[in-house]
């Protein structure tokens, strides 16, 4: 009887060997890896924050994996929603 491993809710980055730089002259991430949050797939990049800094601590950036594996586009923010604030009754019941 063989167990499957449940990957929901993990992931892992793994350093990349080679850091080229793309077309834009923007750098490639030092790590990249996947993740998995109730069952949705992204792709995970990592950076370095400043050089020599510890790489336990990078600055992440997310992107939904599409069903060919590709990242699927950001979303354009339309605006955002009420505050907290806005939403709370201000009436105090006692």
């Amino acid at each position: 009887m063989s167990k499957e491993f449940d990957n929901t809710n993990r992931g892992q980055i793994w350093p990349r060997k080679a850091r080229d730089t793309d077309e834009d002259g923007k750098q490639y991430p030092h790590f990249t890896g996947s993740l998995n949050v109730g069952g949705v797939e992204y792709w995970v990049d990592a950076w370095k924050r400043k050089p020599g800094a510890d790489p336990k601590s990078p600055s992440l950036s997310f992107k939904v994996k599409q069903k060919d594996g590709k990242p699927a586009p950001s979303p354009q923010r339309q605006g955002a929603g009420p505050s907290a604030r806005e939403e709370m009754d201000d009436e105090i019941p006692f």
